[in-house]
């Protein structure tokens, strides 16, 4: 098996931590140790013995996860070395050569490469700007055949921050059963919507749904590195064993934070913390867009610290991304890395400060574009 480059990933690990400003990330600025914990939890993390804990995580931690989803149980949760992992025992675990898998995009090109890489016969559809990044419900039935095994999709979306219709959400459902095909639901920024309501999951809308989720976007956790798969238990027992060949489990001290983040106050106080983060520094990017003349066009994101606006200059959007890294010291994502040029992923979930000083280098390198 040969894999294809991730460029987006390439990039991000080459320059996201040397850079001055750094806008390509795609969850809020992180939460620091002393603010998940009380001096009780913390005395017992420092007492904790640093052994292995059960590969498919601790009953203790999956219960926790269990009650985000309605009628599931703890045999219906796998936990992952983040939701990238998730991810990949997925599609590892369920394409064989030749599988006809559908995809979404604009996506978060993980599964883009993975299905490529195991030899599936990948067709993909377009959410579409002008349907508020929707897909368009023809095209989607156009591709669906007997053959398709899986549809993957992100809600909400990454890079647009989009978030499915109830009328496209209903589409893909009654696609998948009338092909008897798996739905494949990356549901990670789920809880970072500007609005405060939550984006509905896939879960339980249909027998042949698997979630992956986790900690790193809308909790702003992304080095605890925990994620989850939520799927019918019959499912998680397939999934498993491929578990064995990975990362094998969490680490006890992730396992542990993770526990006291899903703790239900916990958790509602650092999604509010989220909320308020992306509803304040949405507002100062969309004031910045606003002041270029004309020069970008954004669809708002409903969830997520991203937004994906499409730019009127005569300019590659990879090219543009290395001005401004080279020229500027500021890092954000070319829409090619998505299969759209000309459009570029803003991360905005850093501290508002920190935004402003990094879009002022951008709109510095616009001027000298233009000029």
């Amino acid at each position: 098996m040969k894999i294809e480059h991730f460029k987006m990933e390439r990039m991000q690990s080459k320059w996201e931590n040397v850079v001055t400003y750094n806008l390509s990330e795609s969850g809020v600025h992180p939460i620091a140790f002393k603010e998940l914990v009380n001096q009780d939890e913390l005395e017992d993390i420092l007492n904790t013995k640093l052994g292995y804990i059960q590969t498919n995580g601790t009953p203790e931690l999956r219960e926790k996860v269990s009650k985000i989803y309605p009628g599931t149980n703890i045999d219906n949760i796998l936990i992952t070395s983040g939701s990238a992992e998730a991810n990949f025992l997925l599609m590892w675990s369920n394409i064989e050569p030749g599988d006809e898998v559908i995809l979404m995009l604009p996506n978060y090109m993980q599964i883009w490469g993975l299905t490529r890489a195991f030899g599936a016969n990948l067709k993909t559809f377009f959410l579409r700007e002008n349907l508020d990044w929707n897909p368009d419900p023809d095209e989607l039935k156009s591709l669906v055949t007997k053959k398709t095994k899986i549809i993957a999709i992100t809600n909400p979306n990454n890079p647009t921050g989009g978030q499915l219709s109830e009328e496209a959400r209903q589409t893909i459902i009654e696609l998948a059963e009338k092909a008897d095909a798996w739905i494949f639901a990356d549901e990670v920024y789920q809880g970072a919507e500007l609005d405060g309501n939550t984006t509905p999951s896939f879960w339980g809308t249909y027998k042949k749904v698997a979630v992956t989720c986790g900690l790193s976007k809308a909790y702003g956790l992304p080095g605890l590195r925990t994620g989850w798969i939520v799927a019918p238990e019959e499912f998680i027992q397939k999934t498993w064993p491929y578990h064995d060949y990975t990362t094998i489990s969490l680490s006890k001290v992730s396992d542990r934070l993770s526990r006291i983040v899903l703790s239900p106050k916990k958790r509602m106080k650092i999604l509010e913390r989220t909320r308020k983060i992306v509803r304040t520094n949405f507002a100062i990017l969309e004031s910045w867009f606003k002041k270029q003349g004309g020069l970008f066009h954004c669809v708002p994101p409903k969830a997520g610290a991203i937004a994906f606006p499409r730019y009127n200059l005569n300019i590659n959007s990879t090219d543009l991304i290395k001005k401004l890294l080279h020229e500027k010291n500021v890092l954000l994502i070319p829409g090619d890395h998505f299969e759209m040029d000309h459009y570029i992923r803003f991360g905005f979930g850093e501290e508002k400060e920190y935004l402003l000083k990094a879009l002022d280098l951008v709109e510095e390198a616009i001027k000298e574009i233009i000029s």
